[in-house]
């Protein structure tokens, strides 16, 4: 059985449980915000403050030490707020006008006394944690000048039951996991989606006809198309950039080997040619390369190859098991699975240098994919024996995890920008 379902699902939002903080945080003070509105559903500072410090760069603080509760910078007093060690305050309030709430919020520099951003957000009240998440992006991006990634979602797959009982949902949810959305039901499994560049579409393998292939789905209106349906193996589906590629690991030529198909037409490439095992692509942010797991080193390490073929090069060499990469947005470190003296973790390497490190402490780490602004990795991982997944900071100074209410959580997908 097979459905496609499109409502809320609020059984399958993700909850946050941060496991390692940052100590290095920037001090950051949240008020509650005013509510002239009457009753809303959503606590807006709230949302703000555990968006902030989900980020890792902010150490919000708690509501139980503030004096006092401003809700604009007219009523401030500065003094109040160095003692409490705030280096940024964060007030505002909201108003009910013409069926549509306003939020009006203000972040201030407590040291300097100044005004460092001001907007009123206008929303409507379902979509209250929608108006927070800007509001997080704006702030986050002011202090740090980086943009801020609130505002993306997350795709995972859950499982739920046991054995020929076993039933799979593929989730969209924002990127706190809440507001889950439910895309896809089924008895078979469901593997690796991955985001179409504009956010639109998404490309997941899917076992349905008992064997795996290839389908890309309109989130809006849930048409599904299926890409591929070759003999044997048909595999971890990867956008390029620019949207009109899929590059997938196929085995329609004997072994697993790294293709390119031009969506429009259907026509595929074969970019990789030997006798070993070749799966796992991701696009380098030109488009111009892939990178892709192969054994072709008597184990899993990771390799980066033109697309329009020539020899492939191998980037990692530390350790006998390296997978899963992933490069960051501006193309100079490469996130992957990596197997230590700690069993398998998220670690990141340095293009230039080849340095590689561990950042995660999960259990059994798999499946990385790095926010927009490549400031976090989310992953799966264990939680006892329970499938969760867990994100940490791109320094590895922060963790937290996100587990279901029940069933497992897996193959994490960070979407892109959404506007």
């Amino acid at each position: 059985m097979l459905v496609w379902l499109a409502g809320p699902a609020a059984q399958a939002d993700l909850t946050i449980d941060i496991t390692r903080g940052n100590e290095r945080a920037t001090p950051i003070a949240v008020v509650p915000f005013t509510d002239q509105a009457g009753g809303l559903p959503e606590d807006i500072a709230q949302v703000v403050s555990d968006d902030l410090e989900r980020s890792g760069y902010f150490e919000p603080l708690p509501r139980s030490e503030m004096f006092n509760q401003p809700s604009s910078s007219e009523e401030v007093t500065y003094g109040d707020w160095r003692s409490l060690d705030s280096r940024y305050l964060v007030v505002g309030s909201t108003s009910q006008e013409g069926g549509q709430v306003k939020v009006r919020f203000e972040l201030l520099d407590v040291s300097g006394e100044s005004r460092l951003l001001g907007e009123t957000v206008t929303a409507s009240s379902s979509d209250l944690r929608g108006a927070a998440h800007y509001i997080s992006d704006q702030i986050f991006e002011e202090i740090t000048g980086i943009r801020g990634a609130f505002s993306t979602r997350i795709a995972y797959v859950t499982s739920q039951g046991v054995g020929d009982n076993t039933q799979y949902g593929l989730y969209v949810a924002d990127a706190d996991g809440r507001n889950s959305q439910q895309v896809l039901t089924s008895d078979e499994p469901i593997m690796s989606p991955a985001w179409s560049p504009d956010g639109g579409k998404l490309a997941y393998v899917s076992f349905e006809t008992e064997r795996p292939a290839i389908y890309v789905q309109n989130l809006a209106t849930g048409q599904r198309v299926k890409l591929t349906d070759f003999e044997g193996l048909n595999s971890a589906p990867s956008w390029s950039p620019d949207g009109r590629r899929l590059a997938m690991a196929l085995s329609r030529d004997g072994q697993p080997e790294i293709y390119v198909m031009d969506i429009g037409s259907r026509n595929v490439q074969r970019v990789t040619n030997s006798s070993s095992i070749e799966t796992e692509p991701a696009w380098a942010p030109d488009g111009r390369s892939l990178i892709f797991t192969s054994d072709r080193s008597g184990g899993p390490q990771i390799y980066r190859q033109s697309v329009s073929g020539g020899e492939a090069e191998r980037l990692t060499y530390t350790g006998n098991y390296n997978a899963r990469g992933r490069l960051s947005p501006d193309g100079e470190t490469l996130f992957l699975i990596h197997r230590g003296n700690n069993g398998y973790q998220v670690a990141k390497q340095d293009l230039e240098s080849g340095r590689l490190v561990e950042i995660s402490d999960a259990q059994q780490a798999e499946s990385p994919s790095i926010a927009p602004n490549g400031t976090m990795v989310i992953f799966a991982t264990q939680q006892g024996s329970t499938g969760v997944l867990g994100a940490v900071t791109a320094d590895g100074r922060a963790q937290f995890r996100l587990p279901a209410a029940q069933g497992d959580v897996r193959e994490p997908a960070w979407s892109p920008f959404l506007n």
